[in-house]
């Protein structure tokens, strides 16, 4: 997967302006019910129009960690840079059956 911005670097996030508030957007619930678009919305726009495919991002699920990360995908697909294929060879999503 390639362009991926890195916003746990602070060098990338520094490259290309991105402040912390921007990733972690608090306000994102109240920001979409009262039909803005929120920071973190606006700075994916801002990072699929530079050309990046995804984000890598903390985690901000209950009970995560500092060493807890995601990877947000824009685009995807069957073909190179933006390959993405599903490996399940315990079968635990169910697909062969």
């Amino acid at each position: 997967m390639d362009p991926v911005f890195d916003a746990l670097d602070p060098s990338a996030r520094a490259a290309l302006s991105v402040g912390q508030a921007e990733i972690d957007c608090p306000t994102w619930r109240h920001d979409m019910f009262s039909g803005r678009t929120p920071a973190s919305q606006a700075l994916a726009d801002r990072l699929v129009a530079a050309g990046f495919s995804g984000m890598r991002v903390g985690s901000y699920a209950a009970g995560a960690g500092e060493r807890d990360v995601n990877l947000v995908l824009w685009r995807w697909g069957d073909r190179l840079p933006t390959r993405v294929a599903l490996i399940d060879e315990d079968d635990r999503l169910g697909l062969d059956r």
